[in-house]
């Protein structure tokens, strides 16, 4: 399996307009990507920014996936997502699983690959963190109000 690094963002404001912003690197090739969406949440974009970067692969691949969201790493290192499933998609509170829809979508996706779920802290200067925040911002930025 060929080796893949990604870094993925996401970013929404208050009034609900996100982006997202990644990169994926196989060597010294890289892949840039980025969108945006009204009347969503940060956590969504989130998930959206990681499911972008496992679609933008052409085969399978071992996946270092780097992340400043503690929700979706947690939810595939700390087992959330088999506990979630088990309980008919509800919240150890018995409330239904927000953005299941975006689960179902990558767990489908991480099926072809290798995933490493790696963690870095967001606004710590990491350079590649740094760069697809602010893509991720710039995309959000890009959404007329209202």
């Amino acid at each position: 399996m060929r080796k893949v690094e990604a870094f993925t963002d996401g970013s929404a404001d208050h009034l609900g307009r996100g982006g997202l912003g990644g990169v994926t690197a196989l060597g010294s090739s890289e892949k840039m990507f980025s969108g945006s969406e009204p009347g969503t949440t940060n956590n969504r974009m989130e998930l959206r920014a990681a499911l972008e970067a496992l679609r933008s692969l052409k085969e399978p691949c071992e996946v270092f996936l780097h992340t400043d969201s503690e929700y979706l790493r947690k939810a595939f290192t700390e087992g959330w997502l088999e506990k979630w499933q088990k309980n008919g998609w509800k919240t150890y509170s018995k409330e239904p699983v927000k953005n299941q829809d975006l689960w179902l979508l990558l767990l489908d996706e991480i099926k072809e690959h290798r995933i490493d779920w790696r963690w870095v802290r967001g606004h710590a200067g990491h350079q590649e963190n740094e760069r697809v925040d602010k893509e991720a911002q710039r995309q959000r930025r890009s959404l007329k109000s209202g």
